[in-house]
Order: C-alpha cells, then sequence, then structure tokens
C-alpha cells in the first residue's frame, strides 16, 4: 500500500505546491488534491493549469493519491432542487475530467445527503427519494467515467445516507459498472460500527481508502484525533485490507489541522502511518 496526506491536513492557505513540498519532505509517496468551487485547483482550471500542477508533482517525485472536493457539501445529488442536482452532476463531469488530466485513477464522490447535522440549516431529503436520486445522479456519471478511466468512489460520510456496509455494497452494486466503487474512511464508520467488518463486505469495490482516527466517548466533531490516538483498531484494519488484496493509496485525512505549528500534523501523521504500515523508520 502507498501512503498519501489529503491536502486538506495542511493549514488553510497552503499553495499546492507548499503542501506537495511538505508531503514530499515528511515521507509520503502521493498527495491527495481537492477541486474547488475557485482557486488553483477549480472548475474552471484549464488543460494548462491542469498539466502545471501535474508538472509540479512529477518535479517533485510525488504521485496524485486522489481527487477530492467538498462542493457535494454545496451541491447534492440528493437535493430537492433540480439545479442544485444538476450542478453536482456536473461538479462530477469536471471531476472526472481534471482526474484524468492529473493521472489519478479514482474520484471521491459524497453522493448526497439526508441530513448534515454539523452544517447548519442543510437540507433535509426523505431517505427514500435521496437514494433514488443519488443513484440517478451517479448513473448519468458512469458513462463519463468510463471514458475517463476513472473510478467513481463514494465515500461514506456523515450523512445519515448508506449507514450500513451491506447497504453501501447494494448501491454500488446496482450501478452495475466497474467504475463504481468505494472511497472508504475509516474513522467515518467509528462512531457506529467497525471499520474492518466494512472493509470485509466491502472487498474489492474499495477503490480508496481514507485513514482517520476517532475517540468514540468524545462524541460529535471533537472525538477526531490523530491517528492512534483514538478507537480504530488499526491492526484489524489492516489485516481486512490485506485479506482483500488492497494494494492501492492510503491517505490520511487530518481535519482540522492543529491550530499552532500547523506542520507538524503532517509529519505526526507520516510517522504514526509508518507504524500502522508496519515500515520501520530506522
Amino acid at each position: 500500500m502507498k501512503k498519501g496526506i489529503n491536502i486538506w491536513s495542511f493549514q488553510e492557505g497552503t499553495t499546492i505546491s507548499e503542501a506537495i513540498a511538505l508531503a514530499k519532505k515528511a515521507g509520503f509517496e502521493g498527495i491527495e488534491l481537492s477541486l474547488n468551487e475557485s482557486g488553483e485547483l477549480s472548475l474552471s482550471s484549464s488543460d494548462q493549469e491542469l498539466a502545471a500542477i501535474k508538472a509540479q508533482l512529477h518535479e517533485a517525485d510525488l504521485e496524485i493519491a486522489g481527487l477530492a472536493t467538498g462542493l457535494y457539501w454545496s451541491y447534492a445529488m440528493t437535493s430537492a432542487d433540480q439545479a442544485n442536482r444538476d450542478k453536482a452532476i456536473d461538479i462530477g463531469k469536471k471531476q472526472l475530467e481534471a482526474a484524468q488530466a492529473l493521472g489519478v485513477d479514482a474520484i471521491l464522490v459524497i453522493p448526497g445527503a439526508v441530513g448534515v447535522d454539523f452544517i447548519p440549516g442543510s437540507e433535509v431529503v426523505d431517505y427514500e427519494y435521496a437514494y433514488d436520486r443519488a443513484s440517478e445522479a451517479i448513473a448519468k456519471l458512469v458513462p463519463y467515467a468510463k471514458s475517463a478511466g476513472v473510478s467513481i468512489a463514494i465515500e461514506n460520510v456523515w450523512n445519515k445516507f448508506l449507514l450500513s456496509p451491506l447497504e453501501m455494497r447494494s448501491f454500488i452494486d446496482a450501478q452495475g459498472s466497474e467504475y463504481v466503487g468505494s472511497y472508504f474512511d475509516v474513522g467515518n464508520t467509528v462512531h457506529n460500527g467497525y471499520p474492518e467488518q466494512w472493509i470485509r463486505i466491502l472487498g474489492a469495490r474499495i477503490k480508496k481508502v481514507h485513514f482517520k482516527d476517532y475517540r468514540r466517548q468524545a462524541g460529535g466533531l471533537h472525538g477526531f484525533v490523530d491517528l492512534l490516538a483514538g478507537d480504530v483498531n488499526y491492526p484489524a484494519v489492516m489485516e481486512a485490507l490485506r485479506g482483500i488484496g488492497y494494494n492501492n493509496y492510503v491517505s490520511a485525512e487530518m481535519i482540522p489541522p492543529y491550530a499552532f505549528h500547523s506542520e507538524q500534523i503532517i509529519y505526526n501523521t507520516s510517522a504514526a502511518m509508518d507504524a500502522i504500515l508496519g515500515r520501520s523508520r530506522a
């Protein structure tokens, strides 16, 4: 397995080039970038701008571990508003195009939500409508994924939707495409489940993996802690990943970064991942 770090783990305002340099210095093999509404890597990024980012990665001898986006929280595939759903699909298309240009094999997709507690005023959608709308939206993206040679990897998040590994598996299988799979987030399952069980059930459907840790006793967003400081049984997680033959990137998503000496979280995370992956730092 390869060791990656998500760009959201860096202090806000860190440029892509700065994040690449720090990730390389800290010992990561890849960095997961994010498609934003504006900025260096955005919905309006040109082919030339994407090529420049790819060149930066190549020059640093760093791979792109994945392509995420937070835009699906604002534009949901499950929304009652058709314009909102259409925007979410357009974001997916752009994300697939950017992933192809950058040379990454899967994109992180949040398939909408029934409700989101940590976003005040978030739309609440009836579960059955959410399921149908999300399934329809992913189906519309499948031909673009196949054309780009990039998988749509659906992340398990705190969206009150696709709440169990059995349901996630069924949702993925219903698409009938090898280009639809799971972006499995280890830490996101811990408040109501066990990540090693999710891994065994989802199996080869897992395209990418996020490493986080979570302390159940803390609860809420405050439960997310440094790797190895929470309740994730990482030996069991690693055994499960090896058991399904997973050999792609595991990328740490450490949110939020430290308030002070924020670069230190990158080094601490790298060291923790070495321990989890069984790598010697001698």
